[in-house]
């Protein structure tokens, strides 16, 4: 799976304004320049994971808010796990799943 760079960086820009910051708030807060956050926004450089998490903490949101566009504190946050994970069965495969899935909903309160 490739790390989609203007996607989060398009998160950070979402959350930045969301906060009622600018670029150069943010840039300040993690001591770096406004061009770099610009370019991180645009998804022209590539974010260590050091620098997201602090972008995260900065912004007050999950680190997988940047990354992936869910949280763990979200209602949905197992859905993008789901899909990636039935994405890569057959069909036989998710048969098999669904009908797993049904025996339990049918029996887990018995």
């Amino acid at each position: 799976m490739a790390v989609d760079f203007r996607a989060i960086g398009q998160r950070i820009k979402q959350k930045r304004q969301a906060r009622g910051m600018t670029q150069e708030n943010l840039a300040e807060a993690l001591a770096c320049s406004v061009g770099y956050i610009s370019n991180m926004e645009r998804g022209t450089t590539k974010i260590s994971l050091t620098t997201l998490a602090k972008i995260a903490d900065t912004l007050h949101c999950d680190l997988g808010e940047l990354v992936v566009g869910t949280s763990m504190r979200g209602e949905h946050y197992l859905d993008f796990e789901f899909e990636e994970i039935i994405s890569t069965l057959d069909e036989k495969e998710k048969q098999m799943l669904l009908h797993l899935l049904k025996t339990y909903i049918r029996n887990r309160d018995v």
